[in-house]
């Protein structure tokens, strides 16, 4: 820390550069029909000098290099670079989808501005968020920043502690689909066992990609499987890279926690590191450009397991693993002619994690005192290495847009074990392992062809086309003493050791498999505006899998303006999500605590002679009806307010099923003669019902002749209900035993049932303070011994504070949980994860102090 420390001052000291005494800009921006527009930011290039307009579209600004350009955007329109000489005036177009451009997730139209669609979509501008946030990683700010977005770091979760689940809306990680600039980013391989978010699911694992890669993130509110595939259920992610040229940005930030629960006298614990720059460069005049992003992060343990929680403590270590995140992300685009152009874009991302298993304690059986005579603590690691890169051909084909392209992706999750052993083979056993893995890999041809048709009443817009997608998984195999029990042959059960590493035993050479299936897909949809103020839209989409079949899913949508400032949509859809072969294929036998005693559990794969032999059929798709109603309105020249209501209804939810004991008096027997202890399942075993609230209000006040102040409440109210539990073969009618109240809270409890944010933003010169108010709503979940755990609204504080050193550098810094804020206390032998708390609401590590220098050149 001091190391960071003194380079930041190193950085500071050396910025001579002397202000410019630069001409004052005045300006204004205005639409189309040249009506102002509110809150348009203005920049000047190549420095962190910027502004925004006011109630008129106006705006004041004093350069501070002798030749200044600015840079002018919005929400919704066109950016525009123009030099700064003068009185500037400037009409921004709205934003289309010309062929250059990345299309606004959720219309395929090249002539809709965000503005008019018929589906709520959030823009984060991650220029913005980053400059003034603590949180350095895309699930945490968007956690912070997009009510409707949940993810929360977990320890004791195995794998997901390196890979953080993430939902939308309220429903499972791998209900959202995850988009990067339009093409369908590839899943992570881990499905998720453990912890209180995301179990049973696998998930797009949206940290490989660095923020300062990122130009904005859109989020897709809506059913959006009839226009993009599988697993749109909850929504869209569509994240944008960066375009921008001849602009230099370089970032070194540093945080930690207060570290309120350590056992020792260090005052903070979980220091983060990030230091991270962003270069692109212009080719030629027809827009060409190469805009790269190496990225660097680490982070350390954090340590929570001296919570003055009741009844005694079933841990010695708890809190965040220790990770190191390295990234380098390319996006580029290529002009052979006015009219076509070649692309390609993509990175690679290594990441090596620790993270705390559970104590074992001297007097434990699966301890060699000769080895740990005071006990040990498991260290999980991973090796995690995921690439992308998409490439893609742009033109014009008569009168339609054409764009082809091919998109490669893959994720790798290796696992170690270390400060560990294998008991049977007593003061012989190493210390540390290799435990295996698998890896998930995906590859997309895609064709798509759009066309507007400008004379068809007030414009029509046409889509279609066609993707293949093959997608390969693969389970290997840990080295041998990772899971072999060496106890000799005849040993009596009641003196056999446990097999295996201590922690994560290693995946068996009889959990290995390698498999694989193909996707075709082709889609329709089209886009009438009947007049100026009634749009009409409907979608169409075929897919057909290998494994499971066919599915055909719609979706009609509408927008009517009521008047200029008011605006009523609403869509409707069907959906589907193919069960991932990560849930088809996984198998191991791995140890659980159950109040804070040691179990082996077999999760045997859905197609295994011992899920047959139960009857419990092979995983076929999820299907999900969507309606959403909203209206968008403009109060006034600076307020503006969306509501959009939601009703989400999936059947036949692939979920992880309640672990069934060797003592079951159905598949007991088979249990024993497996020689495990508990075993468990995926299938398709509910059918869940959401009911939600989605509410932005937005509003811009202009505070004397030079302050802005930009204040948003923003709003996600949700409501899950499991409607039916299914059960089959020889476990029907045991719809408790199969998926039971406990394993249904956890799915309930994917998101809080209300998150709040308010926040005040206010820039005035040099200075920016931001001020967020989040409110979690109560999370309620079960213990192990089958009562309620009841974890109570909370409300964070975040506070940063920004000043501009000089032209070019920006010193930020603050704190997020300002007022230390903890979930509720629970005894750590009854939660899920051994600590004092469940990894539910704002995450449990407490205040976190953060400071930044920027450098724009």
């Amino acid at each position: 820390m001091k190391t960071n420390l003194l380079a930041i001052t190193l950085c500071i000291a050396s910025a001579t550069t002397a202000y410019g005494q630069g001409q004052t800009l005045n300006g204004q921006v205005l639409d189309a029909a040249g009506k102002p527009v509110i809150g348009a930011t203005v920049v000047e290039k190549g420095t962190n000098n910027g502004t925004a307009t006011d109630n008129d579209g106006r705006f004041v600004l004093k350069a501070r290099t002798a030749s200044p350009r600015l840079q002018i955007s919005s929400i919704g329109y066109g950016a525009q670079e123009v030099a700064g000489s003068g009185e500037v005036s400037v009409r921004l177009a709205d934003a289309t989808n010309s062929l250059g451009d990345v299309q606004v997730v959720g219309s395929r139209s090249q002539n809709r501005s965000i503005t008019d669609s018929p589906s709520p979509v959030d823009i984060i501008d991650l220029r913005e968020v980053t400059t003034k946030t603590g949180q350095l990683d895309v699930n945490q700010l968007l956690q912070f920043v997009a009510p409707s977005f949940n993810s929360n770091r977990q320890t004791g979760s195995d794998g997901a502690d390196h890979v953080d689940p993430a939902s939308l809306r309220g429903l499972g990680p791998d209900q959202t689909l995850v988009l990067v600039n339009g093409k369908r980013q590839h899943q992570s391989a881990l499905v998720n066992l453990f912890g209180s978010r995301g179990r049973g699911n696998t998930g797009t694992d949206l940290n490989v990609i660095p923020a300062a890669s990122i130009e904005r993130i859109e989020i897709l509110r809506d059913g959006a499987a009839a226009q993009y595939g599988s697993d749109a259920i909850a929504g869209v992610i569509n994240i944008v890279l960066k375009t921008s040229v001849k602009e230099l940005t370089a970032n070194v930030n540093y945080g930690a926690y207060d570290a309120k629960y350590r056992r020792d006298d260090q005052r903070f614990d979980g220091g983060n590191f990030n230091a991270n720059v962003n270069y692109g460069l212009g080719l030629g005049e027809k827009g060409s450009f190469i805009n790269t992003t190496v990225d660097f992060n680490q982070r350390q343990h954090t340590q929570r397991a001296a919570v003055p929680a009741p009844d005694g403590l079933a841990r010695r270590e708890y809190g965040d693993p220790k990770v190191s995140n390295l990234s380098a992300y390319v996006n580029s685009k290529f002009a052979l002619t006015d009219q076509t152009h070649i692309y390609a874009f993509g990175g690679a991302n290594k990441r090596q994690g620790d993270a705390y298993a559970w104590t074992r304690f001297p007097d434990d059986d699966r301890n060699v005192p000769a080895i740990y005579p005071n006990g040990f603590d498991p260290i999980i690691t991973s090796d995690i290495i995921d690439v992308s890169a998409v490439a893609g051909f742009c033109t014009k084909l008569g009168g339609w847009d054409l764009d082809l392209s091919n998109n490669f992706g893959s994720n790798r999750f290796n696992y170690g074990l270390k400060n560990t052993l294998n008991s049977s083979l007593g003061a012989k056993s190493p210390t540390s392992f290799d435990a295996g893995g698998f890896q998930l890999q995906q590859n997309v041809v895609n064709l798509g062809l759009t066309r507007n048709y400008g004379t068809v009443l007030s414009g029509l817009n046409l889509a279609a086309g066609a993707e293949f997608r093959r997608e390969w998984y693969s389970l290997f195999a840990g080295e041998e003493a990772s899971y072999k029990n060496y106890d000799p042959a005849g040993t009596p059960d009641s003196l056999r050791r446990a097999s295996g590493s201590q922690g994560f035993p290693g995946f068996q050479p009889t959990d290995a498999i390698k498999a694989d299936r193909d996707n075709v897909g082709a889609y329709a949809d089209a886009e009438l505006n009947v007049n100026l103020r009634w749009l009409l839209a409907g979608a169409l989409r075929y897919e057909h899998y290998t494994d499971f079949g066919s599915t055909l899913n719609y979706k009609a949508s509408t927008r009517f303006k009521l008047t200029e400032f008011l605006t009523l949509r609403g869509t409707y859809s069907t959906g589907f999500r193919a069960p991932s072969l990560a849930q088809i294929n996984f198998n191991s036998t791995f140890t659980n605590f159950i109040q804070g005693q040691a179990v082996e559990v077999l999760l045997a794969r859905n197609n295994s002679a011992v899920t047959q032999k139960l009857g419990i059929p092979a995983l076929r798709q999820e299907t999900s009806n969507s309606a959403n109603v909203g209206l968008t309105s403009r109060i006034g020249p600076a307020l503006s307010l969306t509501l959009d209501g939601y009703y989400i209804k999936v059947k036949d939810r692939v979920v992880l099923t309640s672990q069934f004991g060797n003592d079951d008096p159905v598949i007991g027997p088979d249990l024993v003669a497996l020689n495990v202890g508990q075993a468990q399942f995926f299938a398709n075993a509910a059918d869940t019902r959401s009911l939600g609230l989605d509410v932005v209000l937005n509003h811009t006040a202009q505070l004397g002749a030079a302050g802005r102040l930009n204040s948003t409440l923003a709003a996600n109210f949700n409501q899950l209900k499991i409607d039916r539990v299914q059960t089959s073969g020889r476990l029907a009618g045991r719809e408790d035993d199969f998926f039971g109240p406990r394993e249904q809270a956890f799915v309930k409890a994917s998101a809080p049932p209300s998150k709040i944010n308010l926040t005040f933003d206010y820039q005035v010169a040099r200075f920016g303070t931001l001020v967020r108010f989040v409110r979690f709503a109560g999370v309620d979940l079960i213990d192990w011994d089958g009562n309620p755990m009841n974890y109570d609204a909370r409300v964070t504080t975040d506070l940063t504070l920004s000043y501009a050193l000089t032209n070019h550098l920006q010193l930020i810094g603050g704190s997020t949980n300002l007022f230390n804020r903890y979930p509720t206390l629970f005894n750590p032998q009854l939660t899920e994860t051994g600590g004092a708390w469940d990894p539910v609401q704002m995450g449990a590590n407490g205040r976190f102090y953060f400071a930044k220098l920027q450098a724009r050149f």
